[in-house]
């Protein structure tokens, strides 16, 4: 018998239709105060905190680059990775989390 010892549970919210986020474009929604950036790169749905870990400044605000999954944070220039949210570059070294993305019903959600 196996038992999940995890005590985290996620919830599924509804960000927009997925006519409403074609590719190369962005949006940034808020769950529980906190702003989460979703990101249509070529047809691939990514989500990240909307936060950049080295000064906690808006990350989503930067120039991104959907060929490369990378979104550049406007106040210092560190890159973060989409897939992963690690940073590519300094000043940052902390990663900022990363969020689950499915299609449910024409409708782009989250797990958060």
């Amino acid at each position: 018998m196996s038992m999940d010892l995890s005590t985290e549970e996620t919830t599924r919210i509804s960000v927009c239709p997925v006519a409403d986020l074609g590719p190369g474009e962005r949006v940034i929604i808020e769950y529980e105060g906190e702003p989460i950036a979703v990101f249509n790169a070529s047809g691939e749905l990514f989500a990240i905190e909307d936060r950049c870990s080295h000064d906690d400044g808006p990350l989503a605000e930067g120039e991104w680059y959907p060929a490369d999954c990378t979104v550049e944070c406007p106040r210092h220039g560190s890159l973060f990775d989409l897939r992963t949210g690690k940073p590519k570059t300094l000043p940052a070294f902390e990663p900022v989390r990363t969020f689950p993305v499915s299609v449910t019903d024409d409708t782009i959600t989250l797990e958060v």
